[in-house]
C-alpha cells in the first residue's frame, strides 16, 4: 500500500523508510536525534516546478522567485540555492539580510520586507547599498525617506482579505480583524504624500496576506490580487509587484496538493496585459516538504484509554503543530508486521500542549525506534527554542 505522502525521494521499500536515497534508520545511528535532515534536490525540484508553471503560463520572463528564508535559514541550505542562480531572497530583519548576503546572495537579489522596524534597524539597512525595500507603514516610510532622500522604495499594501491553509485564522496576515502589516487603502494616499516629501519612488507594489493556502482557498487568492491591483492603479511609477508567498503543502491525507497550473493562470489572468514584473516569496512551498526531523522513541504506554508513545524531542524544536495546528506526519524508520492502533506521538517538554499528533493510526512502534515527522524543512529549526534547556537538534544537507 502506497502511503498518500510518499514520492520518488521519500517512500518505503521492503518496509524501510528511504529519504534523498539514504535509509532513514541509517542516518538516525550515524548522526544520532533529534536531527533535521534536508534533501538538496527536492528544493531545488520545487523551484523547478514553479518556474516551469510561470513559464507555461506565459509569465517566465516577467517573474522572480524570491525565497522567503525566514522558513529554512540554514547556511548550507542557502548557499545551495545561491549556487543554483534560480532565486532571490525575501527577508525579514537586518540580521536575515547580513545573513544571506554571507551566503553569497548579492543586495541586489534580496526584497526585505518587516514590520515595526526600528530606528536603529533602518541605520544599518541604510547602509546596505542596492537592498529593495519595502516600507510597510508611513512611519517607516517617514523615517526611511530621512535617512535617505530620494530613494527608491516599494510599499506593502493590507487588502483587508486574508488567505491560508483550510482558512485558519492564526496563519492569516489580513482578513475581517485588522493586522498590523502593511497600509491601508485608507492610509494609502498619506503614504504616498510622506513618500513624495522625501522625494521616494514608490516602484514597487508588496501584499502577503496569509500562508499555506491549496487548491481549494484559489479563489480567495483570484479576489485578494484583484483588490491589491487597485494600490498599483494609483501610481504611474509602479515596475513591480510582489504577490508574497503562502503557497502551501499537504500536510494530511485529504490535503490535495496545489494546482499550480491553475494557480499560475490566476496570475496570468491579473498580469497578461500589465507592464509590470511580477516577484514570487514563497517559502512553505519550497522548502517544507525538503525536510524531516528524526527523533527516537523513549516510551511506549497505555495511560486511561490512550496510548501514548514518548519522543526525545518537543514543541521547542518545531513549534507549527502546537502554535498553528499544522501538523508534522509521523513515519516509522521500519514498518514493523502487525496491525495499526491509534496512538499520540507525545514531546519530551513539560506543557500540556507538547503534543505532535494525537490519535492517529500507526504500525506497531517500539522503545528504541526512529521515527520521522515529514514536512519538517519550513518553519520548524528556524522557530526553534530552548525551552526547559531541550534546545539541542542538529542539522544536515543531503546532496
Amino acid at each position: 500500500m502506497t502511503e498518500w505522502w510518499e514520492r520518488e525521494d521519500l517512500h518505503f521499500r521492503d518496509g524501510v523508510l528511504t529519504f534523498a536515497g539514504r535509509r532513514v534508520d541509517d542516518l538516525a545511528r550515524q548522526f544520532g536525534t533529534p536531527t533535521f535532515f534536508y534533501n538538496s534536490r527536492r528544493i531545488v525540484a520545487n523551484v523547478e516546478r514553479l518556474r516551469s508553471a510561470l513559464h507555461e503560463a506565459g509569465l517566465g520572463d516577467r517573474s522572480g522567485i524570491k525565497y522567503a528564508m525566514k522558513a529554512n535559514r540554514f547556511a548550507p541550505l542557502l548557499t545551495h540555492l545561491r549556487g543554483t542562480g534560480l532565486v532571490g531572497i525575501d527577508a525579514c530583519s537586518p540580521n536575515e539580510v547580513e545573513h544571506a548576503i554571507g551566503c553569497g546572495f548579492s543586495a541586489e537579489d534580496i526584497s526585505f520586507t518587516a514590520t515595526s522596524l526600528s530606528n536603529r534597524d533602518l541605520e544599518r539597512l541604510s547602509r546596505i547599498n542596492g537592498l529593495s525595500m519595502n516600507c510597510d507603514s508611513i512611519s517607516t516610510i517617514r523615517r526611511w525617506g530621512r535617512l535617505g532622500p530620494g530613494r527608491d522604495i516599494g510599499i506593502r499594501v493590507n487588502p483587508a482579505l486574508g488567505i491560508s491553509r483550510a482558512q485558519n485564522e492564526k496563519l492569516q496576515y489580513s482578513g475581517v480583524n485588522t493586522t498590523k502589516f502593511g497600509i491601508y487603502r485608507e492610509q494609502f494616499a498619506e503614504a504616498v504624500a510622506v513618500a513624495k516629501d522625501f522625494g521616494l519612488t514608490i516602484k514597487k507594489i508588496h501584499f502577503h496576506t496569509g500562508c499555506g493556502y491549496l487548491t481549494a482557498q484559489l479563489g480567495i487568492w483570484d479576489s485578494i490580487i484583484d483588490s491589491c491591483l487597485w494600490f498599483v492603479d494609483q501610481l504611474d511609477s509602479v515596475e513591480v509587484i510582489n504577490v508574497g508567498g503562502g503557497l502551501g503543502v499537504p500536510h494530511v491525507a485529504e490535503d490535495a496538493p496545489l494546482d499550480l497550473t491553475r494557480w499560475a493562470g490566476i496570475l496570468a489572468g491579473h498580469f497578461r496585459n500589465r507592464p509590470q514584473s511580477i516577484e514570487i516569496e514563497p517559502g512553505d512551498f519550497l522548502a517544507k516538504d525538503t525536510g524531516i526531523l528524526l527523533l527516537t522513541i523513549n516510551t511506549v504506554e497505555k495511560k486511561m484509554e490512550t496510548t501514548f508513545v514518548g519522543v526525545d524531542a518537543g514543541f521547542n524544536l518545531a513549534v507549527e503543530p502546537a502554535v498553528y495546528g499544522l501538523p508534522f506526519h509521523p513515519v516509522p524508520a521500519l514498518r514493523l508486521p502487525g496491525d495499526c492502533r491509534t496512538v499520540t506521538i507525545a514531546g519530551n517538554i513539560n506543557e500540556a500542549l507538547d503534543v505532535w499528533y494525537a490519535n492517529i493510526a500507526m504500525p506497531p512502534l517500539e522503545e528504541g525506534q526512529t521515527l520521522a515527522l515529514i514536512n519538517a524543512g519550513a518553519y520548524s529549526s528556524a522557530m526553534a527554542s530552548n525551552h526547559c534547556l531541550r534546545g539541542e537538534f542538529k542539522e544536515f544537507l543531503l546532496t
